[in-house]
């Protein structure tokens, strides 16, 4: 751990507060919102808007933010991400109506998705020798922040109020601002006695990301990202209500089973990063994930009630790919537009796809009405993953790719 901290403890405090910072954020209003509801009135049509906000904002800034990173630089990017989500946690804890609450989310969307695309590129940078220890840092800080607000957000809003369960949460965005507004400081101060041309800011690198749309390997990682996306946001819209149709399970039971489910992406977050990094495993996480997906759906599809707790773990395997898709984005560049960009089109592509599929799920379900054909939709889902998995298990990156195809990167 001291090789791992050696003149970089700033920028490793910076990746865990950010990375608390971007999940919690996200995991902490839905749990209020009937409190919120009740005290300033939250009409159904905002909330489905507030549920549609995060994969939407994510994707569109998935491509916006590689554009910001050429004029600002990853640092800079990274503080003011922080910086406004602090300011939209603070408006939102202070809306005075729905509308401001919508304005106030939308925005703070907006900055944890720049905060999204940023962090892999910054492990890069930082960390280039440690990729996976801190890849997995990061993953399971996400998972962390993902479950911690819930268990807090109900019990201090019901004993000091809502706005304070949704406002302190901006202490860890103004907490994530320190260590970026440090290193930034440091950068600047090292280049300028090394060499005063050095701190003049360089030209902007080239712009890669339109290339990406014509490279297999950067495709191949985006539905990675796509599969492990979608499915989450799916089984968190509608896992419930399978199991309480097809399985037979009470609603109380349903939701401890949907905590069961979330809870996989924890040891995942932990073991995949060090797996690729350390074994070079990449074919394994993917046989793995899509056997276990494929599994569950047959499951659930032909004997639901015959083990139940069985089909969730497996259907919560295919989360592995989550935190295989951030270290993808890190090993599979050789230069740091690169990494920003497979990192902006990656999730950008991921989210997309994560956004339109619970409703297409749930439109599905509404047509047939069964669940068949929605499973069947994970199915084909994850049989999405092999294709991919072929392509990533390639040893090249997207600049050799490129180089192959095109010509000079």
């Amino acid at each position: 751990m001291s090789a791992l901290w050696r003149g970089r403890a700033l920028a490793f405090l910076g990746v865990v507060l950010v990375a608390f910072s971007l999940r919690s954020a996200v995991a902490s209003l839905s749990p209020i919102l009937a409190e919120i509801d009740s005290d300033i009135g939250v009409p159904s049509w905002v909330a489905g808007l507030i549920g549609a906000a995060p994969p939407v904002c994510f994707a569109v800034f998935g491509v916006v933010t590689p554009v910001l990173e050429r004029r600002f630089g990853l640092q800079r990017l990274a503080v003011a991400a922080m910086v406004i989500a602090a300011l939209a946690l603070l408006g939102r804890a202070l809306a005075p109506e729905a509308g401001t609450l919508l304005a106030a989310t939308t925005v703070l969307f907006a900055a944890i998705s720049i905060g999204n695309v940023v962090l892999p590129p910054l492990i890069k940078t930082y960390f280039p020798d440690r990729v996976g220890t801190m890849t997995s840092i990061y993953s399971t800080m996400l998972a962390i922040a993902a479950f911690v607000p819930p268990l807090v957000a109900v019990p201090i809003a019901d004993t000091a109020g809502w706005r304070l369960s949704l406002g302190l949460w901006s202490v860890f965005a103004v907490m994530a601002v320190v260590p970026w507004v440090a290193t930034l400081r440091r950068s600047r101060r090292t280049a300028a006695a090394a060499d005063p041309a050095d701190a003049v800011e360089p030209p902007p690198p080239p712009r890669v990301l339109g290339r990406l749309f014509r490279l297999p390997l950067a495709w191949a990682i985006a539905v990675t990202f796509a599969v492990s996306a979608s499915s989450v946001y799916a089984s968190f819209a509608w896992l419930p209500i399978i199991l309480v149709d097809l399985a037979g399970v009470s609603h109380s039971e349903a939701g401890a089973l949907l905590a069961l489910f979330g809870a996989m992406g924890l040891p995942w977050s932990i073991l995949v990063p060090l797996v690729i990094t350390r074994w070079r495993r990449l074919g394994v996480i993917y046989a793995v994930a899509t056997t276990a997906g494929l599994v569950a759906v047959a499951g659930l599809l032909f004997a639901p009630s015959a083990a139940v707790v069985l089909w969730v773990v497996l259907l919560g395997t295919p989360q592995m790919l989550f935190p295989a898709a951030l270290v993808f984005m890190q090993l599979k560049t050789r230069t740091h537009e690169g990494a920003v960009a497979l990192s902006g089109f990656a999730q950008s592509v991921g989210y997309a796809v994560a956004a339109v599929f619970p409703i297409s799920f749930a439109l599905l379900s509404e047509a047939t009405g069964d669940w068949t054909g929605p499973l069947m939709m994970i199915g084909v889902l994850m049989l999405a993953a092999i294709p991919a998995g072929i392509v990533v298990t390639r040893s090249r990156t997207i600049e050799d790719e490129w180089e192959q195809r095109r010509g000079a990167w």
